[in-house]
């Protein structure tokens, strides 16, 4: 064979190959066609969209909406590819890519479902009495016909076996329950980025959800789209945001700490009303929650970006699900400000859940488990042939197997241990002495285990665990100290020597200039160890041994390039767990009282540094009917 043979020769791809390449680009699964024509359909000012998808949406996929429909004209022109009438023209007379404030511009969706299905549009003109038809197959076109009236202005787009001109992209797809989940879930982000829209999606002749175009005032038909969305949960357990800077506003719903996730598929961002995907928005999030939530857990979060269309790019893939900002550091920096800010607003707030599953996991003394029915003292009679006896009473002390201590109800507190010095009792004690019922943590009754402080509500009560709580009034404490006037230090009486292997020792002395200003001072002790000499003041009762030893282990994941003061929440969330007061430790009246107070005076204080609870609060109401009171 000659070379002149075997030379590939250039040559011009006809248009079906150019849909089938453009297709892949488009529609990587029956979700994408959902989401592209879906997305028209708000672009032609839709009030109501109804989705129909049968077998995953291979089998069947219906769009049909109420929006201003198209003439047989433009029926025919809208299966061309790049025909489109939302791309604006700019002052020059040139078509303005910089300047899109619709959800499609390329016309590239339509050809491209064509191209690699049976596609079918009927469509009416808004104000027009008749109705047109057209049809491709394969990339095949059939002419516009005459069609049955819809009834009112509006698009039906019917697509049959996707993919049936390109089989071999049916081996990369999921399950059909894996299809009808995605479609569910791009479904849903339209939904919430357009409340007032009303979406109704039915997956294989069943009603998957439905809900209707909101109304009225914005912040509140955004929250009722939520709840809808999320769950009456999220509603109760979500904090508004909305702030705006340079003509940037970010406005939305976050979850209290506590009601977070295992991952961040619950982030639903949008950009100028266009569901997103994007780096820099979910690393602005982690950034916000990363006081108060452990790396593997995440909130939920619904939040709008909307800024000029000329300071977003949105023509970076032809999915659109990605974007690039003109200055992507003002929107990182107004939705970290602006959530940090919303979780300070919250103040010692945690969430409602909490206490909902607490109730889920309590039994009456004596309940059979789930599924069983109760049986009355009369079975016990007739089983036993006496009912259970009771227990015999103390006289005039309350008295509890369980507790870790006897409390009389009108005695003062008193505790075999001195006071913890880290918890500001005496500026409290005089409250404690006359105490209000209106603080919202209530008043101290007893403690549990050495562990738990049971308090007094006007209408309930609140179980706090002291170590938890105490874990993040330290941490607030050191940061306001860092920020005011810098961390004070206490020499310890003889300096502690901590063992640790060459590489950690090395690690913690490399920073050590930094962790002098954090409070801890520590020197080398021989090649295997090292001496702390000083410790922070605020930490009284600290586990100096257990910190160095963890900072060697943060140290060892924290990138070399990054200073222990970018890295501060995580390295005094360390010391601030070493030196809060542990589990087991007994409090006094006043002490208990005292980290009520500050709790409430505290924000965050509704969770630790890891994003769990700091306390439980159940209703008198919710107790009531644990025992059948209502």
């Amino acid at each position: 064979m000659s070379l002149t043979a075997s030379k590939p020769i250039i040559r011009r791809l006809p248009p079906e190959t150019v849909n089938r390449i453009a297709a892949g680009e488009v529609v990587e699964r029956p979700a994408s066609v959902v989401k592209e024509l879906a997305e028209n359909a708000l672009d032609a000012g839709a009030t109501r969209i109804d989705i129909a998808a049968e077998g995953g949406g291979l089998v069947r996929l219906v769009i049909e909406d109420d929006g201003k429909g198209m003439s047989e004209a433009e029926l025919a022109l809208c299966i061309e590819r790049h025909a489109t009438s939302k791309l604006p023209v700019g002052e020059d007379g040139r078509d303005d890519l910089l300047n899109i404030g619709t959800m499609g511009f390329r016309g590239e969706a339509l050809p491209s479902i064509g191209s690699i299905a049976r596609l079918s549009i009927t469509s009416q003109a808004k104000g027009e009495g008749d109705a047109f038809t057209i049809g491709v197959e394969g990339g095949q076109t059939h002419g516009t016909a005459p069609a049955a009236p819809l009834g009112r202005g509006g698009t039906r787009i019917e697509v049959r076996d996707l993919f049936y001109a390109t089989p071999a992209r049916l081996k990369f797809l999921k399950s059909e329950r894996s299809e009808n989940q995605a479609i569910t879930d791009v479904v849903k982000r339209l939904a919430m980025s357009r409340p007032d829209v009303g979406f109704h999606l039915t997956l294989d002749g069943r009603k998957r959800f439905g809900v209707a175009a909101e109304r009225g005032d914005e912040a509140e038909a955004g929250k009722a789209r939520m709840s809808a969305m999320l769950g009456a949960d999220f509603g109760d357990n979500a904090l508004a945001v909305d702030q705006e800077r340079e003509g940037v506003r970010v406005h939305g719903f976050a979850s209290l700490p506590t009601f977070s996730r295992g991952s961040a598929q619950h982030q639903y961002l949008f950009v100028n009303g266009r569901p997103v995907r994007d780096k820099l928005l979910h690393g602005a999030i982690r950034g916000a929650y990363q006081d108060f939530l452990a790396r593997d857990r995440h909130p939920v979060v619904a939040l709008n970006v909307d800024l000029p269309t000329h300071l977003v790019d949105v023509n970076v893939h032809p999915a659109k699900a990605e974007v690039r900002f003109r200055d992507a550091g003002l929107v990182r920096g107004l939705i970290v400000g602006s959530l940090r800010h919303a979780l300070a607003a919250a103040g010692h707030r945690a969430s409602t859940t909490v206490a909902g599953f607490a109730l889920g996991r309590v039994r009456p003394e004596g309940a059979p488990p789930p599924g069983q029915p109760y049986q009355s003292a009369a079975h016990h009679v007739a089983a036993w042939g006496r009912p259970p006896a009771p227990a015999e009473p103390v006289q005039g002390q309350v008295f509890d197997p369980g507790m870790s201590a006897r409390v009389e109800p009108d005695a003062p507190w008193s505790s075999p241990s001195a006071p913890e010095p880290g918890l500001e009792v005496a500026e409290h004690q005089a409250q404690a002495a006359a105490p209000s019922p209106d603080w919202p943590l209530g008043i101290a009754r007893a403690q549990l285990h050495e562990t738990y402080v049971v308090a007094q509500t006007r209408d309930g009560i609140v179980i706090v665990d002291q170590h938890a709580a105490h874990e993040r009034l330290v941490y607030e404490r050191m940061k306001k100290m860092i920020a005011e006037t810098g961390v004070q230090r206490q020499q310890l009486l003889v300096p502690e020597i901590v063992d640790l292997d060459e590489a950690e020792v090395r690690r913690i002395l490399e920073r050590a200039e930094e962790l002098e200003e954090l409070g801890l001072v520590v020197e080398s002790f021989g090649p295997g160890a090292v001496a702390v000499r000083e410790t922070p003041a605020l930490l009284k009762r600290l586990d100096v041994q257990g910190l160095i030893r963890d900072l060697a282990d943060d140290l060892a994941e924290t990138d070399q390039a990054l200073s222990l003061k970018e890295k501060l929440e995580d390295v005094v969330g360390t010391m601030a767990c070493h030196g809060s007061v542990r589990s087991g430790r007994r409090l006094t009246g006043e002490e208990m009282n005292a980290l009520l107070r500050e709790m409430e005076a505290t924000p965050h204080s509704g969770q630790c540094n890891h994003g769990r609870p700091t306390y439980v609060e159940l209703k008198l109401a919710d107790i009531e009917r644990l025992f059948g009171r209502r």
